[in-house]
């Protein structure tokens, strides 16, 4: 094996990454980070692990988090130096608010081209700031052995922060300098010993202890007439408010990425935005597990006169951004609750009823609204599925129109919520997924991450179904003040943003299936057929009147709960 500087470091990163449990790899071509190209191809020919290549960076970025995301596990992801290093930056922001092992190997010039004038050079150190758990550049290669366990230790270090040595998980940023050659060397003189790939032992970092919750102070006791809300979180901690809740005979709202939201109340948004409801049953404290990033009604009910809040996140980023949180604790075991109140989970559960069945009937007939696609998108999927969700009205949308399931998983970059890169997020948990993967998202978030659909013939295929729910533009700001009439005048050209993009035509150039549907049946249908590869289906919708119906169903669900009895 012909092994120069540059090729002996990117072998044996890569060995180190295999051996310390990385499964799947994303690679962007370049030229600076040939090295790597070589490295993790050669891992994927020995069937060491399996690797995606993608032509867009930021979308590259985007289908590594989703791999992750879904996974559970460290992915790497590749690229070479200049601008296609900071094309991956919005996937690291995600990644860090969203706590996902993310690993960014950038190639970079070495230090004699930086400052230079040299060619698509940029400064990466620190490159993306504080939204990495860890950053750290390699020395550049030169003939030492000894740099072998160095580099091995830099790998497994990385590793152990991506994946919570000390905090949650999240991003890290290995920064690589290559000097030519950047391909394996033809020169014998120039070959390192092949001893080089095979792990030496006794690194220090080389098994990560397990992350441990500190305990802080004494057990929290919180009052019966408590409720539980789950926001933003890995599965384990909505899944253990669920029991929580349980155990206590308590309220539970969970927003779909909350780990509990197969299990919450129907109607939980519209009963926490429900001021007259709220005014005759108020919690006395609400237990906050998570980070809740949808909507403004629990901010409205943390905010009022007599309600006390608990906030429980292991993060050591302030998990309290109403700024109400009278204690934060790291664990659920610490917290306990005393005398609970017989009344008060059979309070809410009726005023739950009662509101789900206010909205269902204000649904009614109001396709092809994104709260029928949603319902009728979740009600067919088949049990055991993943659902990702546009970060945008699609996950509302789920939130506050689809029936409550405990059989499949929902998963959304809710972490900065941003349009971007939602496709690839898709294609990367429906790779990582043994199971029927779907994604519902509107007709920006598509367009905006159409290289998601940019998959080379050599590349692993998703199976999986995209729902792109199509109003020609960014309704969701019809629901917030820009879309009051008084702003009639710039609302469609600054905010509504419609682009009259021909979907099909897209999938088309694309070679990817593509499907008008025209009613709920037919959705339910497309959804329930099978499906092997990639496909499209498309809802054409119109978002006049979107404003109007959420003011409708409000009123609805005010009314319902007027006369219903809660004491």
């Amino acid at each position: 094996m012909s092994l120069n500087p540059s090729t002996a470091m990117a072998t044996v990163l890569v060995d180190e990454l295999v051996i310390a449990g990385v499964t799947d790899a994303v690679l962007s071509p370049g030229s600076r980070n040939a090295p790597l190209s070589f490295a993790f191809a050669r891992a994927a020919a020995a069937g060491r692990l399996r690797l995606h290549v993608r032509i867009d960076e930021r979308s590259a970025g985007f289908l590594a988090l989703g791999l992750a995301k879904r996974s559970g596990r460290p992915v790497p992801v590749s690229c070479t130096s200049g601008t296609a290093a900071a094309n991956l930056h919005p996937a690291v922001l995600e990644a860090n608010h969203a706590g996902v092992p993310l690993m960014v190997l950038t190639a970079d010039r070495p230090p004699e081209l930086r400052d230079t004038g040299a060619s698509q050079t940029i400064d990466q150190i620190h490159l993306y700031g504080t939204s990495v758990r860890y950053f750290h550049e390699f020395g550049v290669a030169d003939r030492r052995d000894s740099q072998n366990g160095y580099w091995r230790e830099q790998v497994c270090r990385a590793i152990h922060m991506a994946t919570a040595a000390t905090t949650t998980p999240g991003p890290v940023h290995l920064n690589i300098p290559f000097r030519d050659p950047l391909v394996p060397a033809q020169d014998p003189a120039d070959d390192w010993p092949d001893s080089l790939v095979g792990r030496a032992d006794g690194l220090p970092w080389a098994r990560p202890p397990r992350l441990r919750h500190a305990e802080v102070g004494d057990p929290v006791v919180l009052p019966g007439r408590t409720l539980v809300v789950a926001g933003e979180a890995p599965d384990r901690y909505g899944q253990a408010a669920a029991r929580f809740a349980a155990g206590y005979g308590l309220p539970l709202v969970s927003e779909p990425t909350g780990g509990a939201w197969g299990g919450s109340l129907a109607a939980g948004p519209w009963l926490l935005g429900e001021a007259g409801f709220l005014d005759r049953v108020a919690p006395d404290h609400v237990l906050v597990v998570g980070r809740p990033t949808l909507g403004r009604a629990l901010s409205q009910l943390v905010r009022r006169s007599g309600v006390a809040v608990t906030a429980v996140e292991p993060d050591p980023r302030w998990p309290d951004p109403f700024h109400t949180a009278s204690r934060i604790v790291l664990d659920l075991h610490d917290v306990q609750v005393v005398d609970p109140d017989p009344e008060w989970l059979p309070a809410w559960t009726l005023a739950d009823k009662a509101a789900a069945d206010a909205v269902a009937d204000g649904l009614r007939g109001s396709w092809p609204s994104g709260g029928l696609v949603a319902s009728a998108l979740v009600s067919a999927m088949p049990a055991g599925s993943l659902l990702c969700c546009g970060s945008s009205n699609p996950v509302r949308d789920v939130d506050y129109f689809a029936p409550r399931r405990t059989d499949i998983d929902i998963l959304s970059n809710r972490g900065v919520a941003g349009i971007d890169g939602n496709v690839s997020t898709a294609v990367g948990a429906a790779l990582a997924s043994d199971r029927p993967t779907f994604a519902m998202v509107g007709d920006l978030t598509f367009l905006h991450d159409s290289n998601g659909l940019v998959i080379g013939p050599d590349e692993p295929r998703p199976d999986l179904t995209i729902v792109v729910f199509n109003d020609n533009g960014g309704a969701i700001f019809s629901l917030l003040e820009q879309g009051e009439p008084a702003y009639a005048d710039v609302f469609e050209r600054v905010f509504g943003t419609p682009h009259g993009a021909d979907l099909g035509a897209l999938c088309a150039a694309t070679r990817t299936p593509h499907l008008s549907v025209g009613s709920a049946a037919e959705l339910t249908a497309a959804v329930r057929t099978p499906s092997r590869g990639l496909r499209v289906l498309e809802v054409a919708a119109d978002r006049r009147g979107l404003r109007d119906l959420h003011k409708g169903i409000r009123a609805a669900v005010a009314s319902a709960l007027s006369g219903h009895p809660t004491d």
